[in-house]
């Protein structure tokens, strides 16, 4: 769920503004799933901008202040939530740590970097939602080692129905700053695509439902 709806439309705009999302109806992405999509989020260029890096941490710091999650620790995803999640952790003065797609060959081996206990309340930090593999598989790695993971923040979903048919399952409560349909509509109304991209945008969203 999205935390706030004038949030969402903020967000969608911040990210506008600042080109986080590219659009290409004929020249298609490849995401990391493999999906081939017109439009790519990328959310990382948020860190670049000082005033809308601190208005994505203080309103992912709200949310979780006003969710049941309680966390005694936060944990990023490897690469996209290191950032964000260690400046929530910051500000919430928790424990910080993060999580891999895997385990390193190498060294120590390790798929979490940092220190977490044994039934320690975790909120995990991600920047976008696409079909919610990486982001869960994150979640699975610390509940093996016995966290107790109470939910996740993300800047943007693509509300696939498989993401949230995932997250139901995984017990992971989910929220978003923004999502696909706040950023499409913010996007029509100033201007950002054309109503021939439109079309596009919304055939491509229901061809994964």
């Amino acid at each position: 769920m999205i935390y706030n709806k004038d949030i969402a439309f903020r967000t969608a705009e911040l990210l506008l503004k600042i080109k986080a999302v590219k659009l290409s109806p004929n020249d298609l992405f490849t995401w990391a799933s493999g999906i081939k999509s017109p439009i790519y989020c990328d959310n990382r260029i948020t860190l670049s901008y000082p005033e809308i890096r601190t208005f994505i941490r203080q309103n992912f710091v709200k949310s979780i202040q006003e969710s049941s999650f309680e966390p005694e620790a936060i944990a990023g995803v490897a690469t996209g939530g290191i950032a964000q999640g260690a400046l929530i952790a910051q500000e919430l003065g928790l424990p910080f740590a993060y999580v891999r797609s895997g385990k390193k060959d190498h060294g120590l081996t390790n798929q979490i970097e940092g220190e977490l206990r044994n039934e320690q309340r975790v909120v995990v930090v991600e920047d976008l939602i696409s079909t919610g593999s990486s982001s869960l598989g994150a979640v699975e790695a610390l509940r093996g080692i016995g966290c107790n993971v109470k939910g996740m923040v993300a800047i943007f979903t693509y509300n696939l129905p498989k993401a949230e048919k995932s997250f139901k399952e995984a017990d992971c409560d989910l929220i978003t700053l923004t999502d696909y349909e706040h950023l499409i509509q913010r996007a029509a109304e100033i201007g950002y695509i054309k109503e021939a991209d439109i079309k596009v945008l919304q055939d491509f969203k229901q061809s994964l439902s």
